[in-house]
């Protein structure tokens, strides 16, 4: 089973992707959405967390010259602490605000300019988050590689945010291999994989025109 397959459907079976189309849950970004993903679960199992840090060193093989690995805070941290731990190399994590007392910092760790960052998120909806790291990272005078998530929502809204930063992404897994996964093991019902699909489509004003 091809990597973003397995992903999928370990986050499945540990109901770390949670989907409803009659309760929809409501993002950050107040999107309203029947597919839920947190990540966070399969730290708890060694042997998916095993898998996802395979899936990011696969993913890193794309990049020559990687000075640092650098998590987005909060759920992006374990990640990328593991990854720089296997690929030997300094960690950082970046807050989403800078701290309000000590020395006020965004970025933690040290962080030296003029060098290649990879940056490590859990997953992407629209893009919002990953991009404020990378926003910092380059504002501390270094470059941003990549970003790299476990999940990725396959947004239009994200892909334009990524193009506009001039910052390219890649994900282990993703919203259109995870919703085949859920159909084939009986997670959703057909209908519920149509209404999902069309979700997609307009995920930011799906809800208000189309009722369950």
């Amino acid at each position: 089973m091809e990597i973003s397959k397995k992903i999928a459907s370990n986050l499945l079976q540990i109901k770390a992707i949670k989907i409803n189309a009659q309760n929809l849950f409501v993002w950050a970004s107040g999107i309203h959405s029947p597919v839920y993903c947190d990540n966070r679960l399969a730290l708890s199992y060694p042997d998916i967390r095993e898998s996802i840090i395979e899936g990011f060193m696969e993913l890193s093989e794309k990049f020559q010259n990687i000075d640092y690995i650098a998590g987005v805070a909060t759920a992006g941290i374990p990640w990328g602490a593991i990854l720089a731990d296997r690929l030997k190399l300094p960690f950082v994590y970046i807050r989403s605000n800078a701290k309000s007392h000590g020395r006020q910092n965004k970025i933690e760790g040290e962080l030296n300019p003029d060098k290649n960052v990879l940056v490590i998120e859990d997953l992407i909806s629209t893009g919002g988050s990953s991009l404020q790291a990378v926003q910092a990272i380059r504002e501390n005078g270094n470059t941003v590689l990549s970003v790299l998530a476990i999940f990725n929502y396959n947004l239009k809204k994200s892909e334009i945010n990524f193009k506009n930063a001039d910052c390219d992404f890649y994900s282990i897994s993703n919203f259109d291999v995870l919703i085949e996964e859920a159909e084939k093991q009986k997670y959703i019902s057909s209908g519920e994989f149509e209404i999902i699909k069309e979700w997609k489509t307009d995920p930011e004003n799906w809800f208000k025109k189309f009722k369950i």
